[in-house]
């Protein structure tokens, strides 16, 4: 199956949350990875991988959307559900023992990346526009100019490919 790719349009205007979509859309394509490799130790790794990473990337979009004065009572509860989804799919696979057929693997891998951009495009998107109005450095507490510089996880992979087609319908 194909990797998912971070692209331009999917760009919130920042260059923190910008970087962090690319390090969870990373943590994905290898989560995906040992999906379709039926390795279940290590897929439990990147999961978890995943969660704690998650868990930074939302204590930074929370630091920012403050920031930016964008009501961040709406961003919580699309977060929590987020992580509540992630949880699901990784308990869904977790019942399987490592041990689940063709059909379930693509299942899993569309419904993980399907979830990740609808992370983006759904919860952080709305953000854009108030982002918009601070340079694409913005980082709360850094002078105008200085910029944050966020390490990348990146794999270079490519956008979903798993047919479910969530991609172009979320993105559009």
């Amino acid at each position: 199956m194909a990797n998912l790719v971070w692209e331009k349009k999917l760009s919130v205007g920042n260059v923190i949350i910008d970087a962090e979509h690319r390090n969870l859309i990373s943590m994905v394509n290898d989560a995906n990875r040992a999906i379709e490799a039926m390795d279940g130790l290590t897929l439990r790794h990147e999961f978890e991988h995943l969660e704690y990473w998650l868990h930074t990337h939302f204590a930074n979009e929370e630091k920012i959307a403050q920031a930016v004065d964008f009501p961040f009572a709406r961003l919580k509860p699309a977060q929590q559900y987020s992580l509540s989804a992630l949880r699901h799919l990784r308990d869904g696979l977790e019942v399987e023992y490592g041990m689940w057929p063709k059909s379930t693997a693509v299942h899993f891998s569309c419904s993980l990346k399907h979830w990740i951009v609808e992370h983006i495009t759904k919860v952080d998107m709305p953000m854009k526009p108030m982002l918009q109005a601070h340079d694409y450095n913005f980082w709360p507490g850094y002078a105008a100019g200085t910029s944050y510089s966020p390490v990348l996880v990146t794999s270079g992979a490519g956008v979903c490919g798993c047919g479910c087609d969530s991609y172009s319908s979320a993105v559009g």
